[in-house]
């Protein structure tokens, strides 16, 4: 990461929480002085940095600070847009291709002049385009809003039945997308393979909220779990 790249990503991570020069340091792969540079360059150029001192001190901003809008670097924009071609069927990918939009959007000229160029420099061997079933989508609006929905679903053993769910958790195991739902139809927890999903509807009709995942289904393997913002 050259200073530039390393200053942005300073300040963004000081925006949301202090940190001491320690942590910093090894976060971004540099020594403490440097850290000390680059929290001096911040100020100079109006960055509010405020730094604690003594013991569990070191570097936040200022809470009534007022900082410019979020910037991303070429790694950043393709990681993204890598995540979302190695996933076409991954929930919520409609979000998703809207966030790259919005960062491609926040990128300089030059930015995304290298995002494009690095991300020429990463290849994945699969179809050209993937469009997900709009049944897809209305699952992803389900769990989203605790919502009931009516499902078409081709089991491969009993053919295509409907099923009325409460959608719960998506999954992604055995190489394929999951809707983990509490099926009233049957009155117990079910795996539904997102791509034998051949229609869905959402209902007016709220899903009960007390339904843990490890009630109904069982604790999860010991190398599964949630997908974490941090």
């Amino acid at each position: 990461m050259n200073r530039t790249d390393r200053l942005y990503a300073l300040a963004e991570e000081l925006r949301r929480q202090g940190r001491s020069s320690t942590w910093l340091a090894e976060r971004f792969e540099v020594s403490s002085r440097t850290i000390k540079r680059d929290i001096a360059a911040l100020v100079e150029a109006g960055v509010p940095v405020i730094a604690d001192e003594g013991r569990g001190g070191g570097y936040r901003l200022a809470r009534s600070a007022n900082l410019p809008p979020l910037t991303f670097t070429a790694g950043e924009a393709t990681a993204i847009a890598i995540a979302l071609a190695a996933e076409p069927d991954a929930p919520f990918r409609a979000e998703g291709r809207a966030a790259l939009t919005k960062v491609l959007g926040a990128m300089t000229r030059e930015q995304r002049i290298d995002a494009k160029a690095l991300a020429g420099r990463v290849w994945m061997r699969g179809p050209a385009t993937a469009v997900r079933d709009r049944s897809a989508r209305v699952l992803d609006e389900a769990l989203r809003l605790g919502r009931v929905v009516n499902v078409a679903y081709d089991d491969s053993e009993e053919g295509l039945h409907d099923h009325v769910v409460e959608p719960l958790a998506f999954a992604r195991t055995h190489g394929h997308w999951w809707l983990l739902a509490w099926c009233r139809t049957r009155e117990a927890g079910r795996w539904l393979r997102l791509d034998r999903v051949r229609g869905a509807r959402l209902t007016r009709e709220r899903a009960t909220m007390d339904r843990p995942l490890d009630r109904v289904f069982g604790e999860p393997p010991p190398d599964a779990g949630p997908v974490r913002l941090e």
